[in-house]
């Protein structure tokens, strides 16, 4: 019942990664993500519609244009096949979790709400990647994200009568929104708006779903982070003073809140008898 939609979706997500490799190349550079069409950045002959094939055109051309033979990088089919296993995670997540379709409404709500992830699965990725490029997340993703998620899961909501949780992905957004503006003003250096402006929007995201997802998803963000300074601490790879892109953290984070936020929040609990 599960396989066939997410494998569809994991297919038309391997697609989306083709389109994602673009923006992450032209989004921090200013550049139109449709306009002109990719080229080999060597020969600048212009990538045909058979050699743009998700995955499959890597894999038949050995990594190299057609043309001249330039080295294509590995991250293009890997981004590609990224996307696709996260669209098809993401398919099966709601299904299991979150699908219902007992009347119109309750199914109309549902595809909304894997509209919305999945929506939050691509830019994920492009997010990450880019800042880990160019250590900025730009406000040409972050800023309509907003819009995309806050109306997909307001919409779910209203559809379903919940109030309830249409409040709370409005307080999740700002709650997050208001913690990462104080780190900033109180480290500058350790957290840039851009931190602070994405914060925002997976606080929508966490709240729709939960004071459990919420509270989860923000401590992994800076638990999983501070692991990685210390990694690269040990193995001197970084400084003290060294900066980390915090984005991908934040990201990774959230997913987990996401996932496993209910669980992990009655797991905890239920160590100090808390649990119901």
């Amino acid at each position: 019942m599960i396989t066939m939609p997410a494998l569809a979706l994991g297919i038309f997500g391997s697609l989306i990664g083709s389109f994602l490799n673009v923006v992450v190349y032209r989004v921090p550079a200013g550049l139109s993500v449709v306009n002109p069409p990719s080229a080999c950045p060597r020969c600048g002959q212009q990538i045909r519609s058979y050699d743009n094939i998700p995955l499959l055109s890597w894999l038949m051309l050995r990594g190299k244009c057609r043309t001249c033979a330039e080295p294509i990088s590995s991250r293009y089919p890997l981004v590609e096949l990224g996307t696709g296993l996260a669209f098809a995670g993401v398919a099966a997540w709601v299904a299991l979790t979150r699908w219902q379709a007992t009347d119109a409404s309750h199914l109309t709500a549902s595809i909304l709400e894997l509209l919305a992830f999945l929506y939050l699965a691509a830019v994920s990725i492009a997010l990450a990647l880019i800042d880990l490029d160019t250590r900025t997340l730009p406000n040409r993703i972050v800023l309509p994200s907003y819009l995309v998620g806050g109306v997909l899961l307001a919409a779910a909501s209203v559809l379903t009568h919940d109030s309830a949780h249409l409040i709370s992905l409005l307080v999740g957004g700002a709650a997050l929104f208001v913690l990462y503006v104080a780190i900033a003003l109180a480290s500058p250096r350790g957290m840039g708006f851009g931190d602070v402006k994405l914060a925002g929007v997976l606080g929508l995201y966490l709240g729709h779903l939960g004071l459990a997802q919420l509270v989860v998803g923000a401590f992994s963000a800076f638990l999983l982070g501070g692991l990685f300074a210390v990694v690269l601490l040990l193995a001197r790879r970084a400084g003290r003073k060294s900066g980390i892109p915090f984005g991908p953290w934040m990201l990774l984070g959230a997913w987990v809140g996401v996932v496993f936020g209910a669980q992990l929040a009655s797991s905890y609990l239920s160590l100090f008898g808390l649990n119901a």
